[in-house]
């Protein structure tokens, strides 16, 4: 045996389960050299990395131009219908984009990424105190994908915070952390401005799947067909649920050997993710994994599996992942948004034809949580188990 195979050997006796419970940034506090083998991938699931932490190139560095981008306040002009295609091919091809002049303050995104920091930097005993294994929690701590399942941990550190779903969002205020003292102000006003902003978009995908067509005036309407279940999407959306996940990925000595998150993709319609600037997210584009460059106080727009049952499988939700590195810890706030958790998702009526016949089955979002209750989550197993063909 290697003198490098018994120090990690004796490093891995020292660190005990219930140490990694505690969460990554505990394990970095206490100075770890070596990675614990509870983090330790097969050698098939690890990302490739390079020995300074950076990711192989995986994909063709001309076609980045490629990867949409789209201006928010073009949809809001007389640009509006180019836009809109160019919205649908990005749900449909993609999966994701990019998304810029979108109007939230760049203030109000700077404070909620600062606070989430501070957060995380605070003691162990004070984060520890909304650590739970309870899925419908309003506010959890915890560690990895779902620690509770995971055979393999992941590099992170996670706080999922309810933000609305009747009731509104003043009455989950009392459940999230008081500290940092400004916690629970700075956050209120980013997930209200998220859900502003989230309520637009869906707006026009649901215009660019065809279902609404704008007026002058800037309303809608639904055009043609039996069936009103897209006439009520938005409104059940405006009341529907935001969960925001605030993940926090340590420096980590051997990134080479772990990923920050599993790839998966996000149960909801649409998720806004805010990054530092930080690389770490990848998407898998073409059977390929790229690394998305953060640009300055954009939001990354992620189709979710609730979409991609409602449009009856033309807008795909997307696998995606965390990498880490040795070097800077990165912040980012995921927020994930639906109808509300009683609510039934189904493929809208309208979209539903001889040639594109009903591809998934009813579900909700006790069906997500007893599914991930009950099994390790791996890509896009929960939406497979609701195909019909």
């Amino acid at each position: 045996m290697t003198e490098e195979m018994t120090r990690r050997e004796d490093d891995d006796d020292s660190i005990s389960e219930r140490e990694c419970h505690k969460g990554v940034k505990h394990l970095c506090e206490t100075g770890i050299a070596k990675l614990p083998k509870k983090y330790i991938l097969s050698e098939f699931d690890r990302p490739n990395l390079w020995k300074d932490g950076k990711p192989y190139s995986k994909f063709n560095e001309n076609d980045i131009h490629l990867l949409p981008v789209i201006d928010f306040s073009e949809l809001q002009g007389s640009n509006r219908p180019h836009v809109l295609k160019f919205l649908a091919n990005a749900c449909e091809k993609y999966g994701f984009f990019q998304l810029v002049n979108h109007g939230i303050c760049s203030d109000v995104i700077r404070s909620m990424m600062d606070v989430s920091r501070r957060f995380f930097e605070l003691p162990l005993e004070e984060r520890e105190k909304y650590m739970s294994s309870d899925t419908y929690s309003p506010v959890r701590y915890g560690t990895s994908f779902n620690q509770t399942k995971d055979a393999v941990f992941c590099w992170r550190d996670f706080l999922k915070l309810m933000c609305h779903d009747h009731p509104l969002l003043s009455d989950m205020l009392p459940h999230w952390p008081s500290s940092p003292s400004d916690f629970r102000e700075l956050v209120a006003s980013y997930a209200n401005e998220n859900k502003r902003l989230f309520l637009m978009l869906m707006e026009a995908i649901t215009e660019s799947l065809g279902l609404i067509t704008s007026r002058p005036n800037k309303q809608s309407t639904k055009t043609g067909g039996d069936g009103d279940q897209y006439e009520n999407i938005l409104e059940e959306l405006e009341n529907g649920s935001q969960l925001m996940v605030l993940n926090c990925y340590p420096t980590c000595p051997e990134p080479d050997l772990t990923l920050g998150m599993p790839p998966h993709s996000d149960y909801g319609f649409l998720t806004l993710l805010q990054q530092d600037d930080v690389a770490g997210l990848q998407i898998q584009f073409r059977e390929k994994w790229v690394t998305i460059e953060p640009i300055p106080d954009s939001f990354f727009v992620i189709v979710g599996d609730h979409l991609e049952i409602f449009s009856n499988g033309r807008y795909k939700s997307v696998l995606h992942r965390a990498i880490v590195n040795s070097v800077k810890s990165r912040i980012s706030v995921a927020s994930l948004h639906t109808v509300p958790y009683r609510t039934v998702v189904q493929p809208s009526p309208n979209l539903i034809n001889e040639a594109n016949p009903r591809r998934y089955m009813d579900t909700d979002f006790s069906c997500f949580l007893e599914y991930i209750s009950s099994c390790e989550p791996k890509k896009k197993n929960f939406l497979d188990s609701r195909k019909l063909i």
